[in-house]
């Protein structure tokens, strides 16, 4: 592998949208790995192009303008491939509807053929569900991610830090996403720290 495979390896990571509510962590964690210097791949399940718009008021034609964007019904898209150079993948937020899917291997659209793909590649797999309050079906999809996998990160913001704002909610969430991908930052004050 050629130094430049090395460094794409390191800065490429697929980022999925999906009809859960919270289309603002995924905005932000866009927004906090592009200015690192790294690059975003992203695909926006039909039900997230629809949060987004209705949560933030942005659009795909927005987020196409500054990260490469990616049709959820091409799943023969580079990000379907596990020779695509990526570090790994995060599904932010992540509806139940995804979790089932991805528990059960359907990979029928690029998102879910996208995570079916990191996973038996060996990469990290970081999923953000936001859903509340959940069932036994819900518990047990994440938990057959988890076994497959994948790291289950919660969109549950902590309050030890003190936040004054809902973006410090929200940097808390996505800080916990990046330790989970180990891209150091410093969205928040960690327990412990002056």
């Amino acid at each position: 592998m050629s130094n430049q495979q090395q460094k794409d390896l390191r800065t490429e990571w697929v980022v999925g949208i999906t009809g859960a509510s919270g289309s603002v962590y995924a905005l932000r964690l866009l927004e906090v790995i592009a200015e690192m210097g790294m690059r975003p791949h992203l695909v926006v399940s039909e039900a997230g192009e629809r949060v987004i718009r209705e949560e933030t008021e942005r659009t795909l034609s927005d987020l196409a303008e500054r990260y490469p964007l990616y049709d959820v019904r091409d799943v023969g898209g580079p990000i379907a491939s596990g020779s695509f150079p990526a570090a790994g993948m995060i599904v932010i937020p992540c509806s139940m509807h995804t979790v089932a899917a991805m528990a059960m291997g359907l990979a029928d659209n690029l998102l879910t053929r996208a995570a079916d793909v990191t996973l038996k590649e060996g990469r990290p797999l970081i999923v953000v569900p936001r859903e509340t309050p959940l069932h036994l079906i819900h518990l047990e999809n994440m938990a057959r991610l988890a076994q497959a996998g994948a790291r289950i990160v919660p969109a549950m913001p902590a309050f030890y830090h003190q936040p004054t704002t809902l973006f410090e909610l929200v940097d808390f969430v996505v800080g916990k996403v990046l330790d989970q991908a180990g891209i150091p930052h410093q969205l928040f004050k960690r327990w412990g720290s002056e």
